[in-house]
């Protein structure tokens, strides 16, 4: 049986890797959430031609969810033998935007020299076009599954996937009562096994001050300048102490499994007369994300910060530094002797002859919902693709990782469902 079902997986390599290009064609960009609509239907409509019970499910009631950048989520239910156990099948189908430095049409789907290149084709879109071919394979060598299988593609990861996994799970769609394991197809590398992520906390800093003539700087207060002093008591003080502090969590790369801070946005000035104005600005912000480790409560995370802001606010008189809370997701970890983790670890020995390396993700991933609001902790990340890929230009996903994946995962549905031929 489990050659016949990798052996389909060689024969169905033209139609997976067609597929993954057609994914890659829809340019779902995340900010704003172009082209959900479009990508859910490309996949629904895939699941619907190989047995599936498709439903659209739209995130009403969201801010995000508008008519202009609707976010729209597909699932598929292909009923096995029994309804129990439930395998769920989860990938993110929106990208970050493309950014410089492509020399091939992120867009385009291009394949070359046995990779497919494009935006997301890594993080994850392969991951979703090798789950739906997993379990095709095995249908197509002529057996089926012991339980249910459900394939979802979900929206807005990349953004804390509100909308997405976190949305589905409230409305009970992933839930401990009826879904028994959960693979996320992260691109964690095709021979690494993901089992939780550190937790992020970010966040915003307003600096006020009080404008004046650019020509009497001494008579306002720079809110610009402020900022900087508090970015760089980021830099002296508070990194130091990050850098001293490690997680037991196996976290790649090693780098990664230090307390982290890393600012990513800064402006300032008159607002709506930027950059050029002869005053002084009377306000400034920047945004910051901060990594934090399982070792670390989030309170105590928090407090750090506030009280870094408050000794260098009382170096200003006449200023004021305010923090404001972005997005807090705290870190996870697949429990010890999840079953879960086994099936997928033997199928990676079962078709890589090795076994894989058991790692947690730098960044974070939509795990976090299924184990907090979904409940259920039978979830682990696997999927085809390079993590160091992500988000980077040229990004890409070799062929034979993708199959290599496909095949994996197909074996760890038998695994963890049972098959049976087909009558």
């Amino acid at each position: 049986m489990i050659e016949w079902i990798l052996a389909q997986v060689d024969a169905l390599a033209p139609e997976l890797v067609a597929f993954t290009q057609d994914l890659v064609r829809v340019p779902t960009v995340n900010p704003p959430g172009e082209g959900y609509a479009e990508c859910a239907r490309l996949i629904g409509e895939r699941l619907a031609a190989f047995g599936y019970t498709v439903r659209y499910i739209s995130a009403d009631g969201l801010a995000e969810h508008t008519a202009a950048h609707p976010r729209v989520n597909v699932i598929g239910r292909l009923a096995g033998a029994a309804a129990r156990p439930v395998l769920h099948f989860n990938g993110h189908f929106d990208v970050v935007p493309p950014g410089h430095g492509w020399t091939v049409d992120p867009f385009g789907g291009c394949l070359r020299d046995g990779r497919i290149y494009g935006r997301g084709v890594a993080d994850q879109k392969a991951g979703i076009a090798a789950a739906i071919y997993a379990v095709e394979a095995v249908r197509r060598a002529g057996y089926r599954l012991g339980g249910t299988v459900e394939q979802s593609g979900t929206v807005d990861e990349e953004s804390g996937g509100f909308a997405g996994v976190a949305y589905l799970c409230e409305r009970g769609e992933i839930a401990r009562d009826r879904t028994d394991y959960v693979v996320i197809t992260e691109p964690l590398n095709y021979d690494r096994v993901g089992v939780g992520h550190r937790g992020v906390y970010w966040f915003e800093v307003v600096a006020r001050g009080r404008t004046a003539h650019g020509s009497m700087p001494g008579l306002g207060v720079n809110a610009a300048d402020l900022l900087a002093d508090f970015i760089a008591a980021v830099n002296r003080r508070l990194k130091p102490r990050l850098a001293g502090r490690t997680t037991s969590m196996p976290v790649e790369p090693p780098l990664a499994r230090h307390a982290t801070i890393n600012l990513n946005a800064l402006g300032g000035g008159q607002i709506g007369q930027w950059p050029q104005t002869p005053c002084v600005p009377d306000e400034a912000r920047a945004v910051f994300d901060r990594r934090f480790l399982a070792e670390e409560p989030f309170e105590a995370v928090r407090a750090e910060i506030a009280d870094l802001l408050a000794s260098v606010a009382a170096r200003w008189p006449g200023g004021a530094l305010e923090l404001r809370d972005l997005m807090v997701v705290h870190p996870v970890e697949t429990p010890p002797g999840a079953r879960v983790v086994a099936a997928v670890e033997e199928a990676v020995q079962a078709v890589l002859g090795r076994a894989p390396a058991r790692i947690a993700s730098p960044g974070t991933y939509d795990q976090k919902h299924v184990m907090r609001i979904g409940g259920v902790a039978e979830c682990l990340a696997y999927g085809p693709g390079i993590l160091d890929l992500a988000h980077q230009p040229n990004e890409y996903v070799e062929v034979e990782h993708l199959l290599t994946a496909t095949k994996v995962l197909a074996l760890a549905a038998v695994r963890l469902l049972g098959a049976e031929p087909r009558g």
